[in-house]
């Protein structure tokens, strides 16, 4: 059997039927993409860790089809994953003798840095939001002060939030995909990580500001527009903020690592700040947020040092 006609077969049958859409999605990218030209015409009892590492090496030279240049470590690792996912699975129903592909070497993505927006960016971002008549925006506060991931932001309803316990509660998460006709179209589904289902508790600032949105809105969206808005396009008004108002440009999701940052300040304990975050576990916060940890930690030396002195 060639691989491109058992990708096709482990797809449908094992792929579409287990997996969440953006998962299916993804994978049918990579296959369509990357797999199936290079790899597609090999036997699969034919295919090798030799052959296929060398093809790795490719990707991350020269792999990106849009202009030329090598894949990112992630996307190649993600590549990685759809190749030893689909020959495990012809393995295990005996297609192929014995599983190699766990011989393959994946690239080290190396960790960037944490970027977050300074106290003065952030008193200009609030101040810009809260002047600008659209109600969409205010989305931007909201992550501010819960630390939701973009995708949970637009997936949350009116009915997720209970204004007498001041909680948020945090079911699902949205992503930007296509029909089958090629048209946009937004896909909700359940959020990242069984982790990510949570409650966040309210600040009080947030309410008022939670109560004139509703108040005003006509969708079941807390964050909507005069359409469904795509995650790429909030993304946009969000760069579009930042050049108006002349900060340095960070991506969205720079305001969850504000947040966690603002809330290590404060003096939130990590264990409080993983569950609100939807982390797996404290040492995936402790990891990701070690600078400002230690920042903090500096801070509480200092003030101790001025009470002795």
């Amino acid at each position: 059997m060639l691989y491109k006609d058992w990708l096709s077969d482990w797809l449908e049958n094992y792929v579409n039927p287990n997996s969440k859409d953006k998962t299916c999605v993804r994978y049918r990218e990579i296959v369509q993409q990357h797999l199936i030209p290079v790899l597609g015409s090999c036997e699969i009892t034919a295919l090798k860790p030799l052959e296929v590492q060398r093809f790795i090496a490719q990707l991350l030279i020269n792999g990106n089809l849009k202009n030329g240049k090598g894949l990112s470590v992630n996307s190649v690792n993600s590549i990685i994953t759809v190749i030893q996912s689909s020959m495990s699975t012809a393995h295990t129903l005996g297609l192929i003798k014995e599983y190699e592909m766990d011989k393959l070497k994946r690239p080290k993505a190396k960790e960037k840095p944490v970027e977050c927006f300074t106290p003065s960016e952030q008193r200009l971002i609030e101040h810009a939001v809260m002047e600008d008549r659209r109600d969409k925006m205010k989305g931007i506060i909201i992550c501010l002060y819960t630390g939701l991931r973009i995708g949970e932001l637009l997936a949350l309803e009116w009915t997720d939030i209970d204004f007498e316990k001041a909680e948020l509660t945090v079911s699902k998460s949205c992503h930007d995909s296509e029909d089958k006709s090629g048209r946009f179209c937004r896909i909700t589904d359940a959020p990242k990580t069984s982790n990510s289902i949570r409650v966040i508790p309210l600040p009080d600032r947030i309410l008022p500001l939670l109560k004139e949105m509703k108040n005003r809105g006509h969708s079941r969206f807390v964050v909507a527009g005069k359409s469904i808005l795509s995650v790429r396009s909030y993304q946009r008004s969000f760069e579009l903020l930042q050049k108006n108002i002349g900060i340095p440009r960070k991506g969205f999701h720079a305001l969850r690592h504000t947040f966690a940052t603002r809330a290590i300040e404060c003096g939130m304990d990590v264990k409080s700040l993983s569950e609100i975050l939807g982390h797996k576990n404290s040492a995936v916060t402790l990891n990701r947020y070690v600078h400002s940890l230690m920042e903090h930690k500096r801070a509480m030396i200092n003030r101790l040092g001025n009470n002795l002195f």
